[in-house]
């Protein structure tokens, strides 16, 4: 009598696995849009918010920090004195 329910158990497990390979087919989300769902779960909105805002503020100043270096780059060529090569 025991021997029924263990085939009942292996064939339902057998139909479980064999779902497996169609949901394998689905790729893996990529590490951004792992770290999106990961910040979506533990930062509420506000707060989400708040980082992207000082992400895009880390990337202006970044870009201000490079055009100032330019600037000073094309001053100091134009002060100097010789050839002009800008």
């Amino acid at each position: 009598m025991q021997a029924a329910p263990a085939r009942a158990t292996t064939a339902t497990a057998a139909h479980a696995f064999s779902a497996l390979p169609s949901t394998l087919a689905v790729r893996p989300p990529s590490v951004t849009g792992a770290l999106l769902a990961l910040e979506r779960l533990l930062l509420r909105g506000g707060q989400r918010t708040a980082r992207r805002n000082a992400w895009t503020a880390v990337l202006e100043d970044r870009r201000r920090a490079k055009d100032r270096h330019e600037a000073q780059h094309l001053l100091e060529a134009a002060a100097a004195p010789g050839p002009r090569d800008t």
